[in-house]
């Protein structure tokens, strides 16, 4: 590029690129690695900060064009002069000394490694989207023989340099200096998986797959997994200028160099920071560019396909870590276990919910891990918690469906715990700001619980219409029913509403099946639409809501006077229902609470108030015989996952790190695993 380049539109046309990509060969200790390797940028999160997200798009698309340009002849060449070896050998002999390079502070030498893998990282991230992985593996081999025979040499470089990275990002302490190439490690590990955003079908078989679960990556997994974890637990933010680039002194040559103060700097420094696509939420990625790319590097580890001879270690380290403050557990079998502080991580995971990725996160925790759902679940604070996760569910409308239902999931999660189910009654909160259709002053956890989820199901009986999100939402309040204590009184309404609405609903469904029964009878020609199947599923949830009320009022109906109260209120809702073959059984005890606290208000008098029919509830809650309201197995649910969850996961990670990844770009149309308004 040279003094006199002012825009990246010339990179093509640089004099170091030209020579990178072109026909002759460079050796590894030519002088010219140093002259590329020199070049300068401004601090990438001052740059990152300083434009807008279309700005950034703009930006970013105009680097992936000059990158394709470069590799275009790169990929004519390369085999030939094997100038990308040599480039990644320089990078792997100048690791070896990164680390005494960081505790000596040797800002030039930390620059010129740093810049050395981005450039790896631009080139291998166009060249994985244009060409399989065996075409790849071509591009990490030159051996000075024959063209077209290919050793042992290139599975090794490949894996060196997968090995290289891992370690690099294990052992080579977080610093001012060092925090630009730490994130630049993470990008490219996730690049390197990137293979999978090109097919269509889940890989179940792939050679990165395969050096990653096997042979010299393998004995670090324990440590990949707890540093990417401690990267996202400290949310590190990316120092703040002037803090980790080294300034040249002279004037001389370099990629960049001359023109620091330019648009080109500010592009290459974008490129290593945000990713065209991003749907950042403020003070949400931006605050720590390294704790958002581990976490997706995480992510994408945790839900790669297991070997067919071994299950993915990574996974497994995942599920099986422990608590840095437990001294009482018992080795584990696992041989990727670690311990990590639970109480950062609780911290973290409460603060971060905001993010799709830090939801995920908390699933895949909360499901497969054993000792962080027992650390969670004994928590005292569960509020701190429980609450973003049901602001995830009450701006439902705002969020996509996919989080949704990852935080609709941990829910349910949490709900198969009885003591979880009794603790969030015992949580008084105080004014819910964002819960907007009533002033909410004074309630209960287990009461602001019931009335989001209640809330999401309404929203999904007129929007959406999923089932799936049905289920689990009424899953949920099943799981909690026998728990059910000192129901706020709008709590108690809503559950009541709930049932209203869906009574509707039947009736609705009813008559226009005996209307168009009538039609079709008039009318041979016309056929009869389906209405059985509509019916036969809004029968389930009644029944549903039946037996969740039910099992409250059996198992603590004196805990709860507010619900009786509004069961009064609205008797005449389940008239229909007492006589119906479906509901028959479970109308029992509801019908036997009516007819019981109805004959003890008319004995009363007329005219009470709202008080004094709550003090009548109350007193009758200890007068009713327990054993005169029969009695229904407990109604709980456990929730299983899908038979191939690969299918559903390993699509949405990879649309998180396409939306969220600092620095990455992909061109829409080259995208072949989801649809890109799916992702």
């Amino acid at each position: 590029m040279g003094a006199t380049s002012s825009s990246v539109n010339e990179l093509p046309e640089n004099e170091y690129l030209k020579k990178l990509s072109g026909r002759e060969r460079i050796s590894e200790n030519d002088p010219f690695w140093n002259q590329l390797l020199s070049f300068s940028f401004n601090t990438p999160t001052n740059r990152y900060f300083q434009v807008s997200q279309k700005e950034l798009s703009a930006e970013l698309k105009l680097l992936e064009e000059a990158a394709v340009s470069v590799c275009k002849s790169l990929v004519e060449n390369n085999p030939r002069t094997g100038n990308l070896t040599a480039l990644i050998k320089v990078f792997l002999s100048r690791t070896k000394e990164l680390k005494i390079s960081a505790e000596c502070q040797n800002h030039l030498f930390i620059w010129q490694t740093h810049n050395a893998l981005f450039i790896i990282c631009c080139l291998l991230k166009v060249l994985i989207c244009q060409m399989s992985e065996e075409e790849l593996q071509v591009h990490f081999t030159y051996e000075e023989k024959t063209p077209g025979s290919y050793g042992s040499e290139c599975e090794d470089l490949m894996e060196e340099l997968l090995c290289c990275l891992i370690q690099l990002i294990v052992e080579i302490p977080l610093l001012d200096i060092t925090y630009s190439i730490s994130l630049e490690a993470v990008t490219t590990f996730v690049v390197f998986l990137s293979c999978q955003l090109f097919h269509k079908e889940i890989l179940r078989e792939s050679i990165i797959h395969k050096y990653l679960m096997h042979g010299r990556c393998l004995p670090y997994t324990s440590r990949l997994v707890k540093t990417l974890l401690y990267n996202f637990i400290r949310q590190e933010r990316s120092p703040p200028p002037g803090t980790h680039v080294f300034q040249p002194e002279s004037d001389g040559g370099g990629l960049l160099y001359g023109i620091a103060s330019g648009v080109a700097t500010g592009l290459w420094t974008v490129f290593t920071l945000g990713g065209v696509g991003s749907k950042r939420a403020p003070q949400q990625e931006e605050s720590s560019p390294l704790a958002n790319q581990s976490l997706l590097l995480l992510l994408v580890l945790a839900n790669l396909t297991d070997a067919p001879d071994t299950p993915n270690p990574y996974r497994q380290a995942i599920m099986s870590f422990k608590n840095t403050q437990d001294s009482t557990a018992l080795p584990s079998p696992n041989p990727h276990t670690f311990q990590i502080n639970f109480n950062s991580l609780y911290t973290t995971l409460c603060e971060q919910q905001n993010s799709d990725q830090a939801t995920l996160l908390l699933y895949i925790l909360l499901h497969q891990n054993n000792n962080v759902r027992t650390y969670m679940l004994a928590r005292t604070d569960m509020e701190n918690l429980v609450l973003p996760i049901l602001e995830i569910l009450y701006h439902v409308e705002e969020r996509n469906s996919h989080h949704v239902y990852m935080a609709l999931i941990i829910l349910l999660i949490l709900t198969e715990d009885d003591g979880f189910n009794r603790s969030i009654h015992e949580v008084i909160l105080k004014n819910i700001t964002w819960y907007s259709e009533r002033v909410l002053t004074e309630i209960s956890l287990g009461s602001l619980l019931i009335l989001v989820v209640i809330r999401t199901i309404q929203y999904n009986m007129t929007r959406t219409r999923d089932k799936y999100l049905h289920t689990n939402c009424l899953a949920a309040l099943a799981n909690m029913s026998a728990q059910f204590r000192s129901l706020h009184q709008y709590a108690a309404q809503r559950i009541i509403s709930l049932f209203s609405l869906l009574s509707k609903k039947h009736n609705k469904v009813l008559e226009q099946a005996t209307q168009s029964l009538r039609s079709s009878l008039a009318s041979d020609d016309s056929p009869l639409p389906d209405y059985a199947q509509d019916l036969n599923v809004i029968e389930e949830v009644i029944r549903m809501m039946l037996e969740i009320i039910n099992s409250c009022l059996t198992n603590s109906l004196h805990h709860n006077p507010n619900l009786v109260y509004a069961l009064l209120y609205k008797r005449d809702l389940f008239e229909q229902f007492r006589t119906h073959p479906s509901f028959q059984d479970v109308m029992q005890n509801i019908d036997l609470v009516i007819s019981f606290f109805s004959s003890r208000i008319e004995q009363a008098g007329a005219e009470l108030s709202v008080e004094r029919v709550l003090e009548i509830i109350k007193q009758g809650a200890v007068a009713l015989p327990k054993d005169r309201l029969r009695k229904f197995p407990e109604l709980k649910f456990k929730y299983v996952e899908e038979e191939q969850p690969e299918e559903f996961f390993i699509p949405y990670v990879w649309s998180l790190v396409y939306n969220s990844a600092v620095a990455l770009y992909w061109s829409p149309q080259d995208i072949q695993l989801f649809t890109m308004d799916s992702g």
